[in-house]
């Protein structure tokens, strides 16, 4: 049985202003639950998004009032269920809410994975891989800044593969800019693009022609949310890699959208499906389907960067690597020990549950 669901909001500067088409980020506010058993063990989850209500349907504000209005009176007042049981509970009860979800489900797994003394990963079919390939965004919107700053990446051995968030801009002038940065960085390294669902399809056919001639190797969700045929035909038109991703928000969506073909590569996101087992099951989805894997972000702090390293682990391919960088985005860390990158790579950690261990004095400090 569960005692207790606190929810937590803390608000973190980033290192520098983070432009996408919806939003300019420079504060991070995460949103971290913690669940106390009867028996005392804890577990955490993450339900942070990306420039408030800009970016999707919920806040920070409406998933911590959520969670203490709905899901924790819920919680507290089960019996001795178990994990499937519970959340199962908590789907019939509760419509929508993928992120409150997501940091419910991610808190439980890491209970029940404690209470095993297993890695949260052994619970979702066991890992693979014990490191993850991290790309970094490059999204100062200033091409000479976004050129050093890959430079200085490279030579620290910390990323060797960037992603350009555009389509704030007029359209050639974001295709310059990122074909620049490409030149200036060499075929060897791999630069992808998010247009963040900012182009109209002749936009779109216009940008992504440019930006395949010019050696770019993916091009995220170019087109609005709900123009899933827009996609279907980008996807079918283009040799360069298509991903969807907010298009995508879990298994349901991963079936209409692989039913369709309607994109090359999937941007899996355990918050926009909803929680890590629907995660998981995007990616059977994906598997089965011929669909490339790509690990997504939602910006989260090191709980639901960790959370989704776990996910990640278990995919059998994932050819686009991830963007777990959402920790080093930000000025403060709210870990006993920094999640550990090198090489290049995330190193997932081997401990039970997500294997991290919370500051819970900084997380006082910054809390809003």
């Amino acid at each position: 049985m569960y005692k207790s669901v606190e929810t937590i909001l803390v608000d973190i500067p980033t290192i520098r202003p983070h432009k996408l088409s919806v939003a300019t980020m420079q504060t991070q506010t995460l949103v971290l639950v913690k669940i106390t058993t009867v028996d005392g063990i804890v577990g955490w989850g993450e339900a942070t998004t990306i420039g408030g209500l800009s970016y999707g349907e919920e806040s920070p504000e409406s998933v911590k009032s959520n969670i203490e209005t709905y899901f924790s009176p819920l919680l507290c007042a089960l019996g001795d269920l178990n994990l499937s049981q519970t959340l199962q509970k908590l789907h019939k009860a509760i419509n929508g809410n993928r992120f409150a979800k997501c940091a419910i489900q991610t808190a439980l797994l890491d209970i029940q994975a404690k209470r095993l003394g297993l890695p949260l990963s052994e619970l979702l079919g066991g890992r693979l891989r014990d490191r993850l390939p991290v790309l970094w965004t490059l999204a100062s919107g200033d091409t000479d800044k976004d050129i050093a700053e890959a430079k200085q990446m490279i030579a620290a051995k910390r990323h060797n593969i960037f992603k350009l968030k555009i389509g704030s801009n007029p359209l050639q002038h974001d295709v310059d800019h990122v074909i620049a940065i490409k030149q200036a960085l060499g075929a060897e390294i791999s630069v992808r693009v998010d247009v963040n669902r900012a182009w109209s399809e002749l936009e779109c056919v216009n940008g992504i022609q440019q930006l395949q001639d010019g050696g770019i190797d993916l091009i995220e969700q170019p087109c609005a949310i709900e123009q899933v045929d827009t996609l279907a035909r980008l996807t079918q038109r283009f040799d360069v890699a298509i991903m969807a991703d907010e298009t995508l928000t879990g298994p349901a969506s991963a079936y209409r959208l692989a039913k369709q073909h309607a994109a090359d590569v999937f941007a899996v996101k355990i918050a926009q499906s909803g929680g890590l087992l629907e995660a998981c099951e995007v990616g059977k989805i994906a598997k089965l389907a011929g669909i490339e894997l790509y690990g997504g972000t939602m910006l989260e702090g090191p709980v639901g960067s960790i959370a989704s390293a776990h996910v990640f682990s278990t995919f059998d391919r994932l050819a686009f690597g991830t963007e777990l960088f959402g920790p080093l985005l930000l000025t403060q860390d709210i870990l006993k020990t920094p999640l550990q990158y090198e090489n290049f790579e995330l190193v997932v950690p081997n401990s039970p549950g997500l294997g991290i261990e919370i500051d819970e004095d900084r997380v006082e400090q910054l809390r809003r």
